[in-house]
């Protein structure tokens, strides 16, 4: 059991707590509600782009990196398609440090003209060297458009194009700010060796200042259910062919979303998973092949993919790749093969949350979604093998599929 303290200070900052005295450490995990869902259309990347100006200096903060590092400190960030997540690891007797630093950024950033032009720039670069300049970097870019119609998913967390990004001005930089980095649109997680009164004094310290701010709505529509399958191509610079198969599936809070979890497990984690055994150890069409979820909060996409061996027919090597995810329907997953899966489920969770750096931000996620951390792995292990044949029945089907042909090409064309 993992135990948790929390608070709320006045103007909505959410504050969970955990004590682990075994450590001279403090991780502190500041997640905001805010991801590339949140942006305009028109102007996608722009969390991203966020991510990188909130280390570009605050109102008394010229340059948050040398004043994290003199208190013996690091910090990193990662953003998705529903949230923005900062963290600061440091010596326990310079924890006050951390409050500070990331009070002030929320309170109120350097807006600076070169401020916003660098991290453009880093940003641009990043888009080039990741999207443009590496193997399959665009996939996503493709699938995406292709898997969602309405739905702010239907562009990649980077920006959708780099004239997206390149065209970002200071005012939409502060209208962006001010309406999505708020203390009440935020969760603060301190785990180390801290106690609560002295989270709570820094907290009220630093933080309590802060006025709450007006949060802009998400008024987008939810994407319809697709009716019939979805087909496209890709080419670029690869060394083999990949087949992409996307499923839609529900989202973070649904029922069915850890049992769609368990079926990409069963089908890809591990040697022992039907994926590696039949698809790659003995079909002779793959060299490598996966399953996985995107993990989204509203409903998202199960994936199945497969690396062609070369010179091995396209129509031959999808449909084995289909038929070994329905496998899970025509032959149900024995009790002990189920067993074993959600053994490496909770091995992986377990384990996980020993590093007080994961368990920070995993007790932030926690408190956004409004669970506990020890119920996580109670509803995985609800699952039963009768709810992985409903769900693979219900989500993997030719009419609720998007799938993407990536073929080694001089062409940046899709068809």
């Amino acid at each position: 059991m993992i135990s948790v303290n929390r608070f709320t200070l006045p103007n909505g900052l959410r504050v969970v707590h955990h004590q682990n005295s075994a450590t001279a450490m403090v991780a502190l995990n500041v997640l905001y509600n805010v991801g590339s869902r949140d942006e305009d259309p028109g102007h996608t990347g722009m969390a991203h782009l966020f991510e990188h100006l909130m280390f570009g200096g605050s109102e008394n903060i010229p340059e948050f990196d040398k004043a994290l590092e003199k208190a013996g400190g690091t910090n990193n960030a990662w953003t998705n398609c529903d949230f923005t997540n900062f963290y600061d690891i440091l010596p326990a007797h310079n924890a006050e440090t951390a409050f500070w630093l990331e009070s002030d950024r929320m309170k109120a950033l350097a807006f600076s003209d070169k401020a916003l032009e660098v991290q453009r720039q880093v940003v641009c670069e990043e888009f080039k060297q990741v999207c443009l300049n590496q193997p399959y970097g665009d996939l996503y870019h493709h699938l995406d458009a292709l898997a969602f119609e309405v739905h702010p998913y239907g562009h990649p967390v980077i920006g959708k194009e780099l004239s997206h990004i390149e065209g970002v001005t200071q005012q939409m930089v502060r209208d962006f700010f001010h309406s999505h980095y708020a203390p009440n649109n935020a969760v603060l997680a301190v785990v180390g060796n801290i106690t609560l009164d002295d989270v709570r004094r820094y907290a009220e310290k630093w933080f309590g200042p802060i006025p709450a701010r007006d949060i802009t709505p998400r008024t987008y529509q939810p994407e319809p259910p697709q009716t019939q399958p979805r087909r496209g191509y890709a080419y670029g610079r690869v060394p083999q062919t990949l087949i992409v198969k996307a499923y839609h599936m529900p989202g973070y809070a649904d029922p069915d979303y850890p049992v769609c979890d368990l079926i990409t497990d069963l089908l890809a984690s591990g040697r022992t998973s039907r994926f590696y055994r039949r698809l790659v150890m003995e079909s002779g069409l793959f060299t490598r092949a996966d399953a996985s979820v995107i993990g989204s909060e509203e409903p998202g996409l199960l994936l199945l993919m497969g690396s062609l061996k070369e010179g091995v027919d396209e129509a031959l090597a999808e449909q084995a790749l289909e038929a070994g995810a329905l496998s899970l329907v025509a032959e149900p997953p024995s009790g002990y093969e189920l067993e074993r899966t959600l053994n490496l489920f909770e091995s992986r969770q377990t384990f996980g949350s020993m590093n007080y750096v994961n368990l920070a931000a995993n007790l932030a996620m926690c408190e956004m979604h409004g669970e506990e951390f020890d119920s996580i792995i109670p509803r995985y292990r609800r699952t039963s093998v009768a709810d992985i044949v409903r769900v693979a029945s219900e989500v993997i089907r030719p009419d609720n599929c998007t799938t993407v042909i990536y073929r080694p090409n001089d062409a940046d064309t899709v068809a």
